[in-house]
């Protein structure tokens, strides 16, 4: 397979240059929004250990501690707001550069920003699904629930986590009562794929057809440490198509890189469509 060849040409030209781009976002889009990243900037693990698919739906003890982390964590991930790196790829998708969009975050704020298209790979943190009927139920609602069921549960401050996670103590996660799902008295899962689960086939064949049409991916924000997004970086090179990755650290995808972004990333972007865009035709909502 073809190494494709490193390029000194900037950003900004990268941009302009192609005319239809699949977009690969991960945490570090995030981050000014006050949602901490997963990894550090060589890729190593920052945080205990993810709680596995098949943990969560073999273990009640493993159930309740999830939602006791969840339940103090999520207010963070419900009070972030967009910020200009979110823009940014709106403003780029409202100029006709972006095809598709895929993200490897959770949050929804790619589309609290303006982006359209998106295709939410892990899924999305703002619903639950019931494991047994399969009935969705909004977070804000089973967060209601949750507060009710646990009074003590506002009396412990939060540290916010990329997913809505906390950190709690032991004590606490054995007092939690944890709602039933109302359609059928079913198990609850947040609407996300865990560590060791696996991507619903038909939202990865989406993303693959928005590589197979796209003249370009550009990643942004991502270690491209979970196969899960890296598998797109394996299909562009298939295809031949350029990869630029904008990320402040190292990625596994580093040697495929038709151009890398590291040192600012984010800040170079963000000029990088402020030049390309014009500042009539960007919005923040």
């Amino acid at each position: 397979m073809r190494t494709m060849q490193k390029t000194v040409e900037s950003l900004p030209t990268w941009l302009r240059r192609i005319e239809r781009w699949t977009v690969l976002t991960g945490a570090g889009v995030s981050a000014a929004s006050g949602i901490p990243t997963y990894r550090d900037r060589d890729g190593r693990w920052l945080r205990v250990d993810p709680i596995q698919h098949r943990e969560f739906v073999e273990s009640y003890s493993k159930r309740q501690r999830y939602w006791a982390r969840s339940m103090v964590g999520w207010t963070g991930v419900d009070a972030a707001i967009p910020n200009a790196n979110h823009y940014a790829l709106a403003a780029l998708e409202r100029a006709g550069k972006i095809d598709t969009l895929i993200t490897q975050n959770v949050d929804r704020l790619h589309q609290r920003a303006g982006s359209k298209n998106v295709i939410d790979l892990h899924g999305r943190l703002d619903r639950a699904v019931c494991l047994d009927c399969g009935a969705h139920e909004t977070r804000e609602s089973l967060q209601a629930r949750l507060l009710a069921n646990n009074p003590f549960v506002p009396e412990y401050r939060h540290i916010a986590r990329p997913d809505g996670d906390a950190d709690v103590p032991e004590d606490y996660i054995s007092r939690i009562s944890i709602p039933d799902c109302q359609s059928c008295g079913g198990t609850l899962m947040p609407d996300v794929v865990f560590f060791g689960g696996t991507v619903p086939k038909p939202r990865v064949e989406l993303c693959s057809d928005a590589i197979s049409r796209s003249s370009g991916l550009l990643v942004v924000g991502s270690s491209l440490q979970v196969y899960s997004g890296f598998r797109f970086c394996r299909q562009a090179e298939k295809h031949r198509i350029p990869i630029v990755i904008v990320n402040e650290g190292q990625t596994r995808a580093d040697d495929l890189a038709t151009l890398k972004i590291s040192a600012n990333a984010m800040q170079r972007l963000v000029a990088a469509v402020d030049e390309l865009v014009p500042s009539t035709e960007k919005k923040t909502a």
